[in-house]
């Protein structure tokens, strides 16, 4: 599953700690924990739709994890969401007057038998990510951006640019989706509720 509900992090390590490892020559890198990018406390995350074992309080309060194997919220409650970075499709910063956070459009693989059944359910979900720190947008953007980078889309290998990763709206949002040949057209792609919505500024 691309977002599940966990108890635990997995283990991890510090840049720091990964340089020391992989000097060592380890026997197998792939033993080597994956690298922790980022960590924020005091952040709340909303999913729309709802995440199933994932309740609104436990999205209340808790701290985020930027892991290059996956991206994880624990909260204060010991519960907590893993999502995998192939999924999140589109992530930006956005700087609207109800309050700063960032915005992620994850894309969901829909099985053949629930589409068959529904052919109007979307895959797609939203995450939004509020810090209570504004000032940690942009730490938690590039690490982000970071760990995305390092799990492309595997069908849209062929097309990416290495060279235009990234690319900012003038408006409302700094976004990163992986692709380079995306036009900025992309950003519409963001639904205007949200950018009008009260609920994702909790503070």
């Amino acid at each position: 599953m691309p977002i599940t509900v966990v108890s635990a992090l997995p283990a991890h390590i510090s840049p720091e700690e990964h340089r020391i490892a992989s000097a060592s020559t380890p026997a197998s890198f792939a033993d080597i924990p994956p690298v922790l990018r980022h960590k924020q406390s005091d952040v709340s995350v909303t999913l729309d739709p709802p995440l199933d074992g994932f309740s609104t309080e436990n999205g209340t309060r808790g701290d985020l994890y930027v892991i290059e194997s996956a991206l994880f919220f624990m909260s204060a409650s010991g519960t907590g969401i893993q999502v995998d970075y192939p999924t999140i499709t589109l992530h930006a910063i956005s700087r609207a007057e109800n309050g700063p956070s960032i915005y992620c459009q994850l894309d969901e693989p829909t099985s053949a038998e629930e589409a068959e059944e529904d052919e109007d359910t979307s895959s797609m979900r939203e995450l939004v990510i509020i810090p209570k720190d504004p000032s940690a947008l942009e730490p938690i953007f590039e690490s982000l951006s970071l760990c995305a980078s390092l799990h492309p889309d595997p069908n849209e290998g062929d097309e990416m640019d290495d060279d235009d990763d990234a690319f900012v709206d003038p408006g409302l949002f700094e976004t990163f989706d992986g692709d380079g040949d995306q036009e900025l057209s992309e950003v519409g792609k963001v639904r205007s509720d949200f950018v009008n919505d009260s609920r994702f500024n909790p503070y």
